[in-house]
């Protein structure tokens, strides 16, 4: 799971999905990253623990970090959450950029955004950036997040086996 800061977005799908994955009992690693530097070794940002608390989930011990070339041979799949975050993790990658592997989030999503949000076919690209706004923002982002998480898992689970 990769955003820009790797406080906001990514650590709040880290933690949705490591919280999924534990209740269906799957034997997945989940990680998250930032493109950018800004942030290296903080925790995630407050509004990001809370959502995340208010639904059972503490991410108060992850600490952001940056998304590296390295990245492409160290994972199986890598989320962007955002199509300019996608954009840079080609960017960092490199030669060793290996973009099969890479998916917008939001892409895994297979349904109808419900009552009045964009459907399927125009449905957004980028899980908004909250970092600027208040903390409804992070709602709306746990709310996407939460569900993309569920396509994923309904997605990739019948391979465990």
């Amino acid at each position: 799971m990769v955003c820009l800061g790797n406080i906001c977005r990514s650590p709040i799908a880290e933690g949705v999905m490591r919280h999924k994955v534990k209740q269906h009992g799957l034997d997945w690693d989940i990680e998250s990253a930032g493109t950018e530097s800004y942030h290296i070794g903080e925790a995630p940002h407050r509004f990001s623990q809370k959502i995340c608390k208010e639904h059972g989930i503490d991410i108060s011990g992850q600490r952001a970090k940056k998304f590296t070339a390295d990245s492409f041979a160290a994972y199986d799949k890598i989320y962007a959450m955002a199509t300019d975050v996608y954009e840079e993790i080609k960017q960092i990658g490199g030669a060793k950029a290996d973009m099969s592997k890479v998916s917008l989030f939001l892409n895994e999503l297979s349904f109808d955004f419900a009552q009045g949000d964009k459907k399927k076919d125009d449905r957004p690209l980028s899980v908004p950036d909250p970092y600027y706004g208040g903390e409804e923002g992070y709602v709306a982002v746990y709310e996407m997040i939460d569900k993309t998480c569920d396509a994923i898992i309904r997605k990739y689970r019948q391979f465990e086996n």
